[in-house]
């Protein structure tokens, strides 16, 4: 196996050459990834043939997998430690699994089921007994302390949970002379692994691990007294340390610490609380500093700051946020009571055609993205490439070196190694560089106009889509020579342009091409489906719905496609974001109102106070926020009300569901910003927007309608007194221009623990990938369902994971549980148009919509956007599709993908982060 070469990411090297791994005998030795080569390549070899049959494609497969092994071991184990030779393998048959390679790893499966028997039989000496060593000294391991400790994890859990089995796999795991910390992780490591089997090993985890942050920052259990004990010290340590905002100092810290709840630390799973050590709770001098109910205390104080009553906001803050009711965005509880209160998720700019104002705004994007936040530019005002210059008589060269520069920032520009800079450039589909711009994340061509870490989007006008409609023409414009394009739309667009195409038939614009509507919307559906951009976004729907048109443009959306808001050379738009945990608001099979009432009136609160309090990296950016007040109120857990409810995705009882909660959630934030109105005052610009001209956000389909000629097809239903709203906004007018937005929620769901946003599930069973390390995630419903039909046991798991996560083909389960628990790639994507449909309805901004499809065509997608677009939806998001193999494993092989390589977009996509 020398011909196998292991590259690991950077900085792994010296976590694997820290790396030991521990034998059944108790021995410890330097890990040797040739041995997990080896052992795999044996594997191959039993079901592929002999020794003389070790192909290349052998070597390489075995390559990869040995190197995704020990990537995995190395981002649990970053500081180096050890491993157990069990775990190894388990990393070994999960690699396996993982990669398709299901014969080879039943081979493996049973291979060691064999030496385990052999090693039993022969097993007949007792282990010696551990020892700990601890400040140098040799101490007898204390079984007895370990099994208390995990009887108090398992303490309320389902009866499956075993602490016995937790510590047993753990003693395993460890070696005389071991330190108290190796203890510990050995402890949660073990559990871990057991997720898998029964879901409630999650919150075992979870509370191994806490019990270990808490001997960490306080020293013993997180009891109420000892939590209420920390706070003040904590507050005094942080601002010593630099890192609060010493106004902290200045609340009624007893009256706080009397209201911190530790009994919400067992809500957590492992997933979420990990996720917040690693990278949301505070740290000084390689300490960490807080844990939950101190870290969510500290992003209520943030908020609280500006409150006359502070103590009674912040506890007002700590107990919807803590009690996972409401979360804020990653940006927020990153940065809420520190000394740098960038609280702010998103950010929109328009970039001018001259020199300065291109370089300006490449300089702002460092800046926003030094302190957080996804970016979304609008390039369309940059002249297309040929262009005349005036003052240097030349050509231009167009957008696309330009965006070659942005992505090169965004790439330097990362928050400190936090997280990386992720932003979206947007392009209207009549400039004339707009084929050159669908090339750029292709990974063939020149280099130097190729951008593979940004995203890209179409801002595509209405009059395109009817063009695509009625197979006509489209002509291509330099945006020097057609200026007001990028201020107009619906028919003072298709006015104006019409009028350019006239003046460019009778030679009086030089620079212009006339394509193939048609065949120009193929082109951007194949880029679509091969690269994942550019993404699809409806200009007129964005415009002609925004309550704010009165007072400029909406000229892009955001990083994650969910903003919509005015932009200009004076203004940078800012959205400040937080969503509902939905499921946590269903009572009896149906969502509670008063509950939900209550949840949105004080997200809305803590919203409103990020525009006053947040940081402000350029003057556009505090000028438009202060001015308009935008924020962005969305939903989490989606998928988890469906399995609540026992409603299949798709259904038309779940797009009934997705119109009456979201109504109920819009309905609620907009009362709830009259409210702020009332008491605060209303935003600056509020006169003549049409909350002042008494067009609800439902009411303004109207405006589209009207402006489409009738090419519109969605539902107008009402179900809430939506009058009663109209005259309150006509007597206290709004507190802002803008209330809601559905943000793709993809880490604070995973601290909450629910399904994120408005995505269906993705599979039922699968591991997931972050900067955390990785875990494993069960759908704690179907296992529930399962339970009651006496099917989840053994065979199931293995039978989930052979079928990555579905149901489909497992023939014992009832066919309305498959229906119920079908899978993000298994459900029909016009289900989620529908749904997405009836949400945007009542929507003031948009809504972050991923589409997925198993087996994608030319007309599938073709017929699934048309559909976008005539349901009204404002933008898209990423296009997911499956690989060939994973495609035909998911249901049969498609035969016009037989010449293709569809493109897999994980669900993980850290570009979504940026948001929340």
């Amino acid at each position: 196996m020398s011909s196998n070469v292991l590259v690991l990411p950077a900085g792994s090297e010296s976590a694997l050459a820290a790396l030991q791994a521990i034998r059944r005998n108790g021995a410890v030795v330097a890990f040797k990834a040739e041995k997990i080569s080896l052992a795999m390549t044996k594997a191959f070899l039993a079901v592929e043939g002999s020794q003389s049959a070790v192909s290349a494609r052998i070597r390489e497969v075995v390559a990869h997998l040995t190197d995704n092994v020990v990537r995995a071991l190395t981002r649990r184990l970053p500081d180096g430690g050890t491993v157990h030779i069990e775990d190894i393998q388990d990393h070994v048959e999960l690699a396996l699994m993982r990669s398709g390679e299901h014969d080879v790893a039943r081979a493996y499966v049973l291979y060691r089921e064999r030496r385990a028997a052999e090693r039993a039989a022969l097993d007949e000496v007792q282990a010696s007994p551990l020892h700990l060593t601890v400040g140098g000294e040799r101490r007898p391991l204390d079984i007895a302390a370990l099994l208390r400790r995990c009887e108090a994890a398992c303490a309320g859990l389902d009866g499956a949970v075993s602490p016995r089995l937790i510590l047993d796999q753990a003693l395993k795991n460890l070696y005389d002379g071991v330190s108290l910390a190796e203890v510990q992780q050995a402890l949660v490591l073990s559990a871990r692994t057991l997720i898998e089997r029964e879901p409630g090993y999650n919150f075992a985890t979870a509370r191994l691990l806490l019990a270990g942050l808490a001997e960490e920052v306080l020293g013993e259990a997180p009891a109420a007294a000892a939590y209420a004990d920390y706070l003040p010290r904590f507050v005094a340590h942080g601002i010593a340390a630099e890192l609060l905002d010493p106004r902290l100092a200045e609340f009624d810290l007893g009256r706080l610490a009397a209201a911190l709840k530790p009994e919400r630390d067992q809500l957590f799973g492992y997933l979420g609380l990990q996720t917040l050590y690693d990278r949301y709770f505070l740290h000084s001098e390689g300490r960490c500093l807080e844990l939950p109910q101190i870290f969510f205390m500290r992003v209520a104080m943030g908020l609280a700051l500006n409150e006359i009553d502070r103590e009674a906001r912040a506890i007002e803050f700590y107990d919807l946020i803590s009690s996972f009711d409401f979360m804020c965005s990653t940006p927020t509880l990153f940065n809420s009571g520190t000394r740098h209160s960038q609280l702010s998720s998103c950010y929109l700019t328009t970039v001018s055609d001259d020199l300065e104002g291109i370089y300006q705004s490449i300089k702002e994007n460092a800046l926003l993205q030094k302190y957080a936040g996804g970016l979304g530019n609008d390039w369309t005002p940059v002249r297309a490439l040929g262009s005349r210059i005036k003052g240097t008589n030349g050509q231009s060269q167009g957008v696309i070196p330009f965006l070659k520069v942005v992505n090169d920032t965004a790439l330097a520009v990362n928050q400190g190694g936090k997280r990386k800079g992720a932003v979206c450039a947007y392009l209207e589909t009549w400039h004339l560089d707009i084929e050159e711009f669908l090339d750029l994340r292709k990974n063939t061509g020149d280099e130097r106009r190729r951008t593979h870490d940004m995203n890209t989007a179409h801002w595509i006008p209405d009059l395109f889509m009817q063009r695509v409609h009625e197979n006509g023409e489209w002509t291509l414009f330099s945006p020097v020579d057609v200026p007001d394009l990028h201020e107009k739309y619906g028919t003072e667009f298709a006015a104006a342009y019409r009028a350019y195409e006239a003046r460019a038939a009778a030679g009086e614009i030089r620079l212009h091409k006339k394509v193939s509507a048609v065949q120009l919307w193929r082109r951007m559906l194949t880029m679509l489906f091969e690269t994942g951009h550019p993404w699809i976004t409806f200009k007129d729907a964005c415009n002609l719905r925004s309550p704010q048109q009165h007072t400029g443009v909406v000229h892009s959306s955001n990083l994650c496609t969910e903003i919509t808001l005015n932009t200009s050379d004076a203004e940078t738009a800012v959205c400040n974001l937080g969503s509902i945990n939905l499921v946590a608001h269903l009572r009896d099979g149906k969502l509670d109102p008063a509950k939900l009432a209550r949840t949105v009136s004080t997200a809305l609160r803590m919203l409103d106070n990020v525009v006053d309090i947040n940081f402000y990296a350029t003057p556009k950016a505090r000028n438009a926020n202060l001015r308009h007040r935008p924020v962005g109120l969305g939903i989490m857990g989606f998928a988890d009300c469906l399995h609540a409810l026992g409603l299949p995705y798709a259904s038309e009882e779940t797009v009934e569901f997705a119109d009456r909660s979201m109504e109920a959630v819009c309905y609620h934030a907009y009362w709830a910003s009259t409210e702020l109105a009332e008491e605060r005052g209303r935003y600056s610009s509020f006169a003549g927007s049409l909350w002042d001209r008494g067009i609800l956000p439902h009411e303004s389909l109207d405006l589209l309608a009207t402006a489409r000629g009738g090419q519109l097809e969605t539902d107008r239903q009402t179900h809430l007194d939506w009058p009663a709203l109209k005259a309150r906004i006509a007597q206290h007018g709004m507190r802002n221009s803008n209330c809601v937005a559905i943000a793709p929620t993809a880490t604070i769901s995973n601290i909450v623990g629910v399904s994120a946003s408005i995505e269906p599930a993705y599979q039922n069973i699968y591991v997931k990938s972050n900067l955390s390390g990785e875990f494993t995630v069960v759908n704690e419903a179907l296992v529930r369902d399962l339970k009651a039909l006496n099917l989840w046991d053994e065979v199931m798991v293995a039978d989930l994971k052979y079928f990555d996560g579905s149901l489909a083909r497992i023939d014992r389960i009832p066919d309305e549980l498959k229906a119920r628990y079908a899978t993000a790639f298994e459900i029909d994507p016009r289900w989620l148009i529908e749904a997405a449909a009836r949400r945007q309805k009542w929507i003031d901004q948009a809504q972050s919509l991923n589409l997925y499809m198993a087996r994608p065509s030319g007309k599938k997608l073709d017929e699934l956007y048309k559909l976008a677009w005539l349901r009204g939806l404002k933008t898209t998001y990423y296009l997911r599709t499956l690989g060939a193999s994973q495609a035909e494993k998911a249901g049969g092989r498609d035969e016009a993908l037989a010449e293709e390589t569809p493109k897999f977009c994980s669900i993980d996509d850290p570009e979504c982060e940026a948001c929340q």
